[in-house]
């Protein structure tokens, strides 16, 4: 064990290993490009759905129950069907990431929306507020705690689950975890999965602390 953790360490701080089309900083790049694209691509689907649930109370029961969905989803089987039905590209991997992060973000936003207090819609529909003004300007803010939560942890998962773009022969960190699964080279399996780990967490320190940032001057009670 003490072997294979000195040849990780090794490998992971090899200079050599760093550069090039295939070194890690390539492979970084490329991991965090199908993780931001597939998220800000969910984003765009999944809050304009979840704020219409919140604000409506309709469809409240697949609102709830899509965080299920999510978990439940087989992400390798999805990539492998739209893999089969598009042909060579790299929209699997891309359909499978918004597929995962979808249901995460319109379940929380829907939480946020459920979570804001009647008595302040009531107060808000008192002084005239209607419609599209109670939504932006009540609900939203208010809600907007909980939404960026949803948009964390969908990020998250997406980061960590990236990695299928390697089994559709793309690029990404999974290519250290699927080339060494194939060659035996446990070593640079250990290295992917670490490397994985390492951004899925700084994604969500990042993430965590731009939440604290915009919402420092609130009180306890309103995230």
């Amino acid at each position: 064990m003490l072997e294979l953790l000195k040849n990780l360490a090794a490998w992971l701080t090899s200079p050599s290993q760093w550069s090039g089309p295939e070194g890690i900083a390539t492979r970084v790049l490329e991991h965090l490009e199908y993780s931001l694209l597939a998220t800000l691509a969910a984003a765009v689907i999944a809050l304009p759905v979840g704020l219409l649930i919140g604000h409506t109370g309709r469809g409240a029961f697949l609102a709830v129950n899509l965080s299920s969905f999510g978990r439940a989803l087989p992400t390798v089987g999805l990539v492998t069907l739209v893999f089969l039905a598009g042909g060579l590209s790299v929209w699997p991997v891309y359909v499978s990431l918004v597929a995962l992060a979808v249901p995460v973000i319109i379940t929380n936003t829907y939480a946020g929306m459920a979570a804001v207090d009647p008595e302040v819609k009531d107060a808000a529909k008192g002084v005239g507020l209607r419609g599209r003004q109670l939504l932006w300007q009540v609900e939203l803010p208010l809600a907007l705690p909980l939404i960026m939560t949803g948009v964390r942890l969908a990020t998250v998962q997406v980061v960590a689950t990236a990695t299928i773009a390697a089994y559709v022969s793309f690029g990404g960190l999974g290519r250290y975890v699927f080339d060494g699964l194939a060659q035996r080279d446990l070593v640079q399996v250990l290295g992917g999965a670490v490397l994985v780990a390492v951004l899925a967490v700084v994604a969500d320190l990042a993430l965590g602390g731009l939440t604290r940032l915009l919402f420092r001057g609130r009180p306890a009670a309103a995230r």
